[in-house]
């Protein structure tokens, strides 16, 4: 079924964006920008963190999980260790989460209109997992400016 390769796939990003985290040679530049990156790379692992617990925990698993976005954006300095336990607790929230998913939630409408347009479940995870995607990459690419 579609969830264990979308647990599989977010497993392995996850992951991978814990040994980008943990390649930084100074802490401190997972918080630097410079010039036109203006999102350093824990600012995108506290957004991915967000918005994976959010959609995927709070909507459909009911996990209780209250996003703060705000704070995705403006927060900083968040310790390495802290991130990573975070990143590891999310993994266990998007397993547990759709692994009690049927095959007719994936087709159901998912929970909320986040595109102004209704969508399937199953639609929106795959976006998820393409959202998560992206922003490895540009932490990838941060870690390769900032991190020399």
């Amino acid at each position: 079924m579609l969830t264990d390769t979308l647990i599989t796939l977010f497993q392995r990003d996850l992951n991978k964006i814990i040994e980008e985290i943990n390649m930084y040679k100074e802490e401190s530049n997972l918080w630097k920008v410079e010039g036109a990156i203006t999102n350093s790379a824990g600012r995108l692992c506290i957004h991915l963190i967000g918005n994976l617990n959010h959609f995927i925990g709070a909507v459909l698993g009911n996990s209780g999980y209250i996003r703060q976005r705000d704070l995705e954006f403006s927060i900083k300095d968040v310790p390495r260790l802290e991130l990573i336990a975070q990143i590891k607790n999310t993994i266990v929230v998007i397993e547990n989460t759709l692994k009690s998913l049927t095959a007719s939630d994936l087709q159901s409408a998912y929970k909320l209109q986040v595109f102004n347009e209704v969508m399937t479940t199953e639609y929106f995870l795959v976006h998820l997992n393409t959202h998560l995607s992206y922003h490895l990459g540009q932490i990838n690419y941060h870690r390769r400016l900032i991190d020399k």
